[in-house]
């Protein structure tokens, strides 16, 4: 049995939204599939309550000169300093603007006790760019990431 939101997310990224289907099923065909899959309806609603998310997301403005970012002692205890440090990566790579590097901490946040491996942060800053509009070019380069097409090189 799948126990966590994370692998609901999963699920759904693989067969729903990496392909750019053209018609969407039914939000509620879709749970009647996840549950038959295996997955508990907690788990479910908890991770459409996720995504949901992403489209509620205020607009965060961005600053007109060089920022940096001070993790909470909550965003310590989730973001080991890889996480950490992958996240400030990607921005300074510009995979990330500030703006959606915000949105990605919020929505590991959001995902309350899970733990979180530099490998589903990886996936987490993948399902943030598919939601965003014109994010194409950095979408891209975070999948060319993910599925290990490039080399990252962290000094």
């Amino acid at each position: 049995m799948k126990e966590n939101v994370f692998d609901v997310l999963m699920y759904l990224f693989e067969n729903y939204m990496e392909d750019e289907v053209e018609i969407l099923p039914d939000s509620d065909v879709v749970r009647t599939e996840l549950l038959a899959a295996g997955f508990e309806q907690i788990e479910v609603n908890k991770a459409f309550d996720w995504l949901e998310s992403l489209g509620f997301q205020g607009a965060i403005k961005p600053t007109v000169t060089p920022a940096f970012r001070i993790f909470c002692a909550e965003e310590i205890a989730k973001l080991d300093l890889e996480c950490r440090g992958f996240i400030m990566f990607l921005e300074q790579s510009g995979i990330l603007n500030a703006c959606n590097r915000e949105l990605v901490i919020d929505r590991v946040m959001a995902l309350g006790n899970e733990e979180i491996s530099i490998e589903k942060l990886k996936w987490i800053v993948l399902m943030v760019l598919l939601s965003q509009p014109d994010e194409e070019i950095a979408f891209s380069r975070m999948e060319d990431i993910v599925y290990g097409l490039v080399p990252i090189y962290l000094h």
